[in-house]
């Protein structure tokens, strides 16, 4: 069901993107009501083609777009650009500097003839000296630290997903909306909005960094890092794993009860929260004897009534089954371009209690192109009407 009243309806953005950052940040406008129109080359965008891990790129991060061909070879499919970035409100690129400057789409050619456009690129580096590198998410994970975090300094893990090509496509989206937000009531022209994909990752390792400037101490990647916890771990239960968190006073005593470490609850050496820090060598082994006699199913039943914090260890095909994302509007049901259907996460928001972006399409190659030109024609003859 789509959700009627989207904040963004009446919205245009036009879009010159490809990979993950820029369609994220397209593909979240969509979601939110802007008509979104995806400006692809002849040959389509080649993230179309991908497989193996980046199968789901092209469907995932473009739904809910219009797809239009033009070659921007050619001086009229350029001028063509031109004359729809006219009847747009944003416009999203994510091409190395210089590129679009040879297709008439430059920076300076963009305001003098569009001079209410807010255009949003999302590059691998903000202004500086490595403004002109290309980047990736692995890249940018490795030179900012996130990756040695991750796993260690002698060997670097980058996360799990294409997290700074997502995150730096909600930035984007951010910035976007503060410059619509500005523009309100025609009170300001357009905006130049740069997103850069390693301070996107820069941003995410802030919290080491301010510790590392707060206390001189350097920060301990995630597998070697000091405990804030007395119980913050993974356990072997009798049928499979499960993360256990004990992070209050009143989950401590909780836990301890039910589970009958009464001997722990007892020991004079153990009232604070600091001395069981520093006792965990001693705990976690009597905790893991413990978790180890319980099956999953009534050790979560039983944590989930203690109101105490834990996780089995999923993999990604397994939330397919979770009951939380099997909720109504937890999944969104998509079609591809080729007419086979797919499910979603919903955007992670409720909009008055409604999941935002189902039943959005992914257009094939071109499917628009002949709908927005000829909407195009009347405008340009009323332009050369006022020649």
């Amino acid at each position: 069901m789509t959700t009627p009243n989207l904040p963004l309806k009446g919205v245009r953005v036009v879009e010159m993107t490809h990979m993950v950052m820029g369609p994220t940040c397209g593909m979240i406008l969509a979601q939110l009501g802007a008509e979104v129109i995806k400006v692809e080359p002849p040959g389509g965008d080649k993230t179309r083609s991908l497989g193996g891990m980046g199968t789901s790129f092209f469907p995932l991060f473009n739904r809910g777009k219009r797809s239009v061909v033009l070659d921007l070879a050619k001086p009229a499919d350029q001028e063509t650009m031109h004359r729809l970035l006219e009847t747009a409100d944003v416009f999203l690129e994510n091409f190395r500097d210089g590129l679009l400057d040879r297709q008439g789409l430059g920076a300076e050619e963009l305001k003098r003839r569009h001079p209410h456009l807010i255009v949003a690129g999302h590059k691998g580096f903000l202004s500086g000296p490595y403004e002109h590198r290309p980047a990736l998410d692995e890249v940018v994970q490795m030179m900012s630290g996130l990756a040695a975090m991750t796993g260690t300094r002698e060997k670097p893990q980058r996360v799990g997903s294409s997290a700074n090509d997502i995150m730096g496509g909600m930035f984007g989206a951010i910035a976007i909306l503060a410059a619509l937000y500005q523009k309100r009531g025609g009170k300001a022209d357009g905006a130049d909005i740069r997103i850069g994909l390693f301070e996107n990752c820069l941003f995410l390792v802030a919290q080491h960094m301010v510790e590392y400037e707060m206390t001189g101490n350097r920060p301990r990647s995630m597998p070697e890092r000091e405990h804030a916890w007395p119980i913050y771990d993974i356990f072997d239960a009798a049928d499979g794993r499960i993360f256990i968190g004990v992070v209050t006073e009143g989950h401590w005593q909780a836990f301890c009860k039910e589970f009958g470490l009464t001997e722990l609850l007892d020991d004079p050496s153990l009232r604070s929260t600091t001395d069981r820090i520093l006792a965990r060598g001693r705990i976690i082994p009597r905790v893991a004897e413990v978790i180890g006699r319980w099956k999953i199913a009534k050790l979560s039943a039983t944590l989930d009534r203690l109101n105490i914090c834990f996780s089995p260890i999923n993999r990604p095909e397994d939330l397919f089954d979770d009951p939380h994302v099997l909720r109504e509007g937890g999944l969104v049901g998509a079609i591809n371009a080729d007419g086979t259907s797919f499910r979603a996460p919903a955007l992670p928001v409720q909009w008055n209690g409604e999941a935002i972006g189902d039943g959005l399409k992914v257009p094939p190659l071109g499917a628009d192109t002949a709908n927005i030109l000829s909407e195009l024609e009347p405008a340009a003859k009323r332009a050369a009407g006022k020649a």
